[in-house]
């Protein structure tokens, strides 16, 4: 199993990005999908997180209403519409997956972590 974020850039202030995260692997079943963030010299936040069917989404205060979560699950793939940037959401963004897969009839828990994808947003 695989977790590859896509998406990041350099963007001015109040410019928008669209990142992804694409879960690769056969049997893979995934549960609860979350983005992350880490600025230099801080602890890894989280963004937002997503429930299986996407019927339920959590954000954290400071990016209410401006990024927005999403997931396709016929593709095992997760976005993050981030509009209305602001220098401050800088940072190496992390998508994070839990779930299972199977593999010569066994069953396998994952909760894996893509390598970080880099969002500058300049003032």
């Amino acid at each position: 199993v695989q977790v590859v974020e896509s998406g990041g850039g350099l963007v001015q202030a109040g410019g928008s990005l669209r990142l992804s995260c694409a879960v690769s692997g056969s049997s893979v079943s995934i549960r609860t999908m979350g983005w992350y963030r880490q600025a230099p010299g801080q602890q890894r936040e989280l963004v937002a997180d997503i429930t299986t069917n996407g019927d339920t989404t959590t954000y954290a205060a400071s990016v209410k209403g401006r990024f927005t979560i999403s997931r396709d699950n016929a593709k095992n793939t997760m976005y993050l519409q981030m509009n209305s940037l602001k220098p401050e959401d800088t940072a190496v963004y992390y998508c994070n997956a839990q779930g299972a897969y199977i593999q010569s009839m066994t069953r396998y828990e994952f909760d894996f972590w893509g390598q970080g994808t880099q969002v500058t947003v300049s003032s």
